[in-house]
């Protein structure tokens, strides 16, 4: 069961902008809930004018972090919760998606571009995340990934 509501916790001093909403945060065990998640999130940015290419993205940026999450930092484990926080204003998308795997080194992820790599499976969630987001980084531990969008009309 997907539970969404308000999150209380400090969002690292970042600035929060007039019109923006409290984060909200929601647990995510498998795909399906996923899925509801994600279509909770597109349905506040949606009236907020970003266009369709922009919420194509936004949701390939976070099915890549949320399959990575249940995936990678939890093996599959449904009986781990990935957290998904996030805060919509008229203007962006800040989200933030932590598992609780022991985490990762993102700079240690082959480029799925170079030729050497180009028939390897790995990869290629963090190239789309890092293209479609205006912003993609990662705690010291790499179990929680930020995604930022901003709405570019």
């Amino acid at each position: 069961m997907v539970r969404e509501g308000k999150d209380e916790r400090p969002t690292g001093g970042s600035v929060v902008s007039p019109g923006a909403e409290e984060w909200r945060a929601a647990g995510v065990r498998d795909y399906d809930e996923m899925i509801a998640v994600i279509e909770a999130i597109l349905t506040r940015l949606a009236p907020a004018g970003f266009s369709r290419k922009e919420l194509f993205g936004v949701r390939l940026a976070l099915e890549e972090a949320i399959v990575n999450a249940i995936r990678h930092g939890h093996q599959g484990d449904t009986s781990k919760v990935v957290q998904v926080r996030y805060r919509v204003d008229e203007r962006s998308l800040l989200a933030e998606v932590e598992d609780q795997g022991r985490g990762f080194n993102p700079d240690s992820i082959a480029d799925p571009l170079a030729e050497e790599n180009l028939e390897k499976p790995n990869g290629r969630g963090l190239l789309l995340m890092r293209n479609y987001m205006d912003e993609v980084c990662y705690n010291a531990r790499g179990n929680c990934v930020r995604l930022r969008k901003g709405q570019h009309g």
